[in-house]
């Protein structure tokens, strides 16, 4: 998926944010909002979002008193989402299909992206939760079910801090083929790393690795060769929120799509309304008439 014009304004908000995180003074904050604007016009709009916010995120962190500029927002919602996680546990396994309430609310997960929304607030979050029993999940979540129910191999690429607890709860229903959950090789926004993978102990449930990249998405090129040989041995991929289906999905391979659609370009290259609970198996170039989402 290309970059678009519509993305610029998101690319800026999202180094001001990081400044604004991290810098006190508001003369050095001017100084390194410069230098981002100097890099917009560095910016090849034919490359992928995420490919442009790992330039500009590269470039500002050597500038930044610190290499994770959404450390402190990204613990907050680990903690968050650990508080709320028990309760939401109870609803999925009581349900009268778990799969499926465990997909709502790992997408539901997603709407924790500080990418997308820097505003959120714990209105926004509950809102979903209270809504999530009703939520229709366009795509093909049939589909979805029989490839997990055939897969000795799942290979799950999480999203942002706090969602990965949600991920948790949709990984637990998966439960019988071999899971491994992939997060960021090195911190940017507030995508998952490492850390909060074990903060929400999926250790204990499946192996965790990185993928060695910085970028807020799968940028292929600029994973690591380990990563790779497990992208294309995978019999399933799993590929959680925006900047994973910004960057994998023009790729011919095995991937369903979790995620919801928060802005009008990700409406457009999907073909889902904003708002919609997405789950679908490689949607570029797919069914049109699966695409119900779009008013």
């Amino acid at each position: 998926m290309k970059s678009s014009m519509d993305c610029i304004p998101c690319f800026v908000r999202q180094a001001t944010d990081a400044v604004s995180m991290t810098v006190s003074g508001d003369e050095e904050r001017k100084r390194l909002m410069r230098n981002v604007l100097e890099w917009m016009s560095d910016i090849d709009l034919e490359t992928s979002p995420p490919a442009a916010v790992q330039m500009i995120h590269r470039r500002l962190r050597g500038l930044l008193p610190t290499i994770d500029p959404y450390r402190v927002a990204k613990d907050r919602q680990n903690n968050l989402a650990a508080r709320l996680i028990p309760s939401i546990r109870k609803r999925i396994v009581e349900s009268f299909d778990p799969l499926t309430m465990a997909v709502r609310y790992a997408i539901i997960g997603n709407i924790i992206d500080l990418g997308a929304k820097n505003n959120l607030g714990l209105g926004d979050i509950y809102a979903e939760l209270q809504s999530a029993p009703m939520q229709p999940i366009f795509g093909d979540l049939e589909t979805f079910r029989h490839a997990v129910a055939g897969a000795g191999t799942i290979l799950y690429l999480a999203d942002n801090a706090g969602e990965i607890f949600f991920d948790r709860l949709l990984i637990e229903q998966l439960q019988g083929p071999k899971i491994t959950i992939v997060v960021r090789g090195k911190p940017v926004i507030n995508d998952a790393t490492r850390e909060d993978a074990l903060a929400a102990k999926l250790e204990d449930i499946a192996e965790i690795i990185d993928n060695g990249s910085d970028a807020p998405g799968t940028l292929l090129d600029d994973c690591s060769e380990d990563f790779r040989r497990r992208f294309e041995e995978a019999e399933l991929i799993i590929a959680k929120g925006q900047g994973n289906f910004e960057t994998l999905s023009d790729i011919s391979r095995n991937v369903f799509f979790l995620f919801r659609t928060k802005c009008p370009v990700i409406s457009r290259h999907s073909g889902y309304a904003v708002g919609t609970y997405v789950a679908a198996h490689g949607i570029v170039g797919g069914n049109q008439s699966q695409r119900r989402g779009l008013s």
